[in-house]
């Protein structure tokens, strides 16, 4: 019977310096680098699993996903971050029958708005 001990989910980057700087030094996460220059870990908050980062030298901007903040406000978390420098990306692919404000979109779930880190892959912040 298949019985992990324990799992774990991993990104590619490009550069891993550049997403420690990023989501270390921007987003303020606990980061943890396990090779100088080819991984890194993150710690999320409220989440005892980490999150691998690891350089891969081909690396492709995923087109998902790959990291969920939940917030209490979407819209001070949305303003937090523009005056850390980051902005939303245009929406996700159902922008044109979603309200878009801010970046957020709203009425079809969680009110949410999408970011990208310096490698373009895709995270996002949320308000259950």
């Amino acid at each position: 019977m298949f019985r992990p001990t324990s799992a774990y989910s991993g990104i590619s980057v490009d550069d891993v310096d550049a997403a420690v700087a990023f989501y270390g030094g921007v987003l303020g996460l606990s980061v943890r680098v396990l090779a100088s220059g080819q991984m890194a870990q993150l710690e999320l908050p409220g989440s005892d699993v980490p999150v691998l980062v690891y350089g891969k030298p081909d690396h492709v901007p995923a087109t998902f996903t790959v990291l969920n903040f939940v917030v209490d406000d979407v819209d001070a978390a949305l303003d937090d971050l523009a005056a850390l420098g980051v902005e939303p990306t245009a929406g996700g692919e159902w922008a044109d029958e979603r309200q878009v404000l801010r970046g957020r979109e709203r009425g079809m779930g969680p009110d949410i708005a999408w970011f990208a880190d310096p490698a373009g892959n895709v995270f996002s912040v949320q308000q259950q």
